[in-house]
């Protein structure tokens, strides 16, 4: 039985009335005394902004435009890469290439094509959040990574809005609703995404997708709940999941819920906090600067120095510091693998002896910055880095190796 208590009035007020092609096309809504035509029309005069277009954007956006939303916003600076499409069920190998945007503005009007689409092939950024974002009664957060996941939430809470937000790793997932700032009379109490997680992990300190997979159907079962969340929002339907987040453990199969108390973090003026870049790129894994205190080298250098290595040159170690299934994908050859948490931890050192140089890498740059601090704190005299990690030796100098 739903409490009285957690019940929130209509996010949205009623629209017009609904034609005879609307009341055939959502009959099965009308039937629900939960929705029915009220509710249907407060979905067709609702609009919902969906940042990223990737793993959790795309079921949102489909089930949103099956469900009759009246606009949505899409908000996407990628393209649509061959390795989404495991998981990004809105593209298709004939949007390969393409500004995501644009390939989910097609996927969702095929299915409503006088749906009202806008959308916004940009980097969301601490300087055009507020502007994109105002425009919308709601917000769903589709993203993968930490500083854009911040930056949403302190927009949305300046702004006065609800946020749905969703994340995934692998077999694991996590899903709630935030409103920093609910209006008076709603019947939300005040939670963010701050008091979850009040600061945001090192750089290079939890994989993202793209370091540790996901499973695809996982990126289905928690777009297919963030949707739901989203209309019972816009209709004032069930308890939504404000101060609790619930937790899926796909490989067991167990859903289980956890507790959240709001009231803890305090709003943020636009551009204030230091939680995200300038530029956050969504979809992409977000690269931190490299420290003035670790040497780094080019994919080129990077060549060179393997060739005179190779040609008895100067004796030194290239470190890979991603994990075993990201070596499986591709490697540089006459690398030796010791992932990031077995340098931090030492257990990976054996492999790494002191007294010779060291170049590591990763993925695009991150994790292998983090291992070379490491390292230096720790008395090793000559340790540096790939800039851009593998990414970039593909780029320059193996364009036939495998991305991903």
């Amino acid at each position: 039985m739903v409490k009285e208590e957690r019940l929130l009035a209509p996010l949205v007020e009623i629209g017009p009335p609904l034609t005879r092609a609307e009341i055939r096309k959502y009959s099965r809504h009308l039937l629900m005394p939960q929705i029915g035509e009220a509710g249907q029309r407060r979905l067709r005069n609702a609009r919902v902004c969906v940042v990223g277009a990737g793993g959790l954007g795309s079921p949102v956006l489909l089930y949103l435009a099956a469900a009759g939303i009246g606009r949505l916003g899409i908000v996407d600076g990628d393209r649509v890469d061959e390795s989404n499409l495991q998981r990004q069920i809105i593209h298709g190998l004939a949007t390969v290439g393409r500004l995501k945007v644009d390939s989910a503005r097609e996927g969702v009007q095929r299915i409503d094509p006088e749906l009202d689409v806008v959308t916004h092939p940009v980097r969301l950024s601490a300087t055009n959040a507020d502007e994109i974002l105002a425009g919308y009664d709601l917000v769903i957060d589709g993203t993968d990574n930490f500083p854009t996941r911040y930056l949403i939430n302190d927009s949305c809470v300046r702004l006065g809005l609800p946020l749905v937000w969703g994340s995934v790793y692998q077999f694991d997932a996590q899903v709630s609703v935030f409103w920093g700032r609910p209006p008076p009379g709603s019947g939300a109490a005040a939670v963010q995404l701050r008091d979850l997680f009040p600061t945001p992990p090192a750089p290079g300190s939890v994989p993202s997708c793209a370091e540790g997979g996901v499973l695809g159907a996982l990126c289905g079962q928690v777009g297919a709940v963030m949707a739901t969340e989203a209309v019972k929002l816009i209709t004032g339907t069930g308890a939504v999941l404000l101060g609790r987040v619930l937790v899926l453990d796909g490989l067991a199969a167990r859903w289980s819920e956890i507790p959240l108390v709001g009231g803890a973090a305090r709003l943020r003026p636009a551009q204030e906090s230091s939680d995200y870049l300038d530029h956050c790129e969504i979809g992409a894994d977000v690269a931190a600067k490299p420290a003035e205190a670790v040497a780094t080298v080019t994919a080129l250098e990077l060549k060179d120095r393997l060739a005179d290595r190779e040609a008895g040159g100067s004796e030194w170690l290239l470190v890979d510091v991603r994990e075993p299934g990201e070596r499986a994908i591709v490697t540089i050859p006459g690398s030796v693998g010791v992932p990031l948490a077995a340098v931090l931890d030492g257990s990976g050192r054996p492999a790494i002896p002191p007294g010779q140089p060291i170049v590591l890498y990763c993925r695009s740059g991150v994790r292998s910055e983090r291992a070379a601090l490491c390292l230096l704190a720790d008395g090793y005299p000559e340790v540096a880095h790939l800039v851009g990690g593998v990414l970039a030796w593909i780029d320059a100098v193996d364009p036939e190796l495998p991305s991903y």
